[in-house]
């Protein structure tokens, strides 16, 4: 049986006060992008809505600019939408998640084989 292939799981920590910057957060903000809405990004990650909006506001505040534009509910309804910052912040982090992934590959097979058969995780 072949093992399954191996996941990365990339997280960013910036300056001294630690700010972060992962799988999470870029998660969320393909949700985002994708549904319109925080309620509904962190609905599709299993994640309440304080949580989700939590992880928008420590974005927004770690950023020079926001990274996410939301809008007040009303009798049209709120949303939200990433903001040119956010996309590029996105684009940045996934390229490079891939970049890692390729050239890290030959490394990441090496620890794979030296993996205990059946070890949990494996």
């Amino acid at each position: 049986m072949a093992a399954p292939p191996t996941t990365i799981r990339l997280r960013l920590l910036f300056g001294e006060d630690g700010t972060m910057f992962g799988p999470g957060k870029a998660d969320l903000l393909e949700g985002i992008a994708a549904e319109g809405s925080i309620a509904a990004a962190g609905r599709r990650m299993g994640m309440s809505y304080r949580r989700a909006w939590s992880l928008v506001e420590e974005m927004n505040a770690a950023f020079a600019r926001p990274l996410v534009d939301t809008s007040r509910g009303g009798a049209r309804g709120g949303g939200a939408r990433l903001t040119g910052e956010g996309a590029a912040v996105l684009a940045h982090y996934r390229a490079l998640e891939a970049q890692v992934a390729a050239l890290g590959a030959p490394e990441i097979d090496g620890i794979a084989r030296l993996l205990r058969t059946g070890a949990p995780g494996r």
